[in-house]
């Protein structure tokens, strides 16, 4: 395993939201995060009512940690991505925490709304194993060693 640093922008471990409601899918993101040179701490909701939950810090998330970076499933059960990604944007104290939807969808309807609704970028998950490994790592080494993240509102 290679050594983490600290994100050096912000002097402490990255926290990433993750919201996917498939346990392979969750168990790879994971898996290539735990590899990630940059320390972050990963949370894991599955579906959108536990991210705004998680977001608001309610009910069982009322300690839980404002987010660095959320990765988003656009097809979550009761409450899908786009809701999320909607209400997300609209809430004063959470706009500003980037979006990266991360869902299997292709379709273009699909990867102009999430723009239309604000996500900071759309990937494709490929079905592939080795390459969803790499989709991760590529989204760990660009969000959290290249890009500024913004500071807590």
């Amino acid at each position: 395993m290679s050594e983490q640093i600290m994100n050096p922008q912000l002097a402490r471990p990255i926290e990433i939201l993750l919201v996917e409601d498939s346990p392979s899918d969750t168990d790879l993101t994971v898996a290539a995060l735990s590899a990630a040179k940059v320390a972050n701490r990963l949370s894991v909701v599955e579906d959108g009512v536990q991210a705004m939950e998680f977001l608001r810090r309610q009910g069982a998330y009322s300690q839980a940690p404002r987010p660095d970076l959320i990765l988003l499933d656009l097809n979550l059960p009761r409450k899908d991505g786009r809701e999320v990604l909607a209400e997300l944007k609209a809430d004063n104290s959470l706009r500003a925490i980037p979006v990266v939807v991360l869902t299997t969808s292709q379709a273009e309807k699909d990867v102009l709304q999430a723009y239309t609704l604000q996500a900071s970028c759309y990937v494709t998950k490929p079905v592939d194993f080795q390459q969803f490994l790499e989709v991760v790592k590529a989204v760990e080494g660009f969000w959290l060693t290249v890009v500024k993240l913004p500071p807590e509102a």
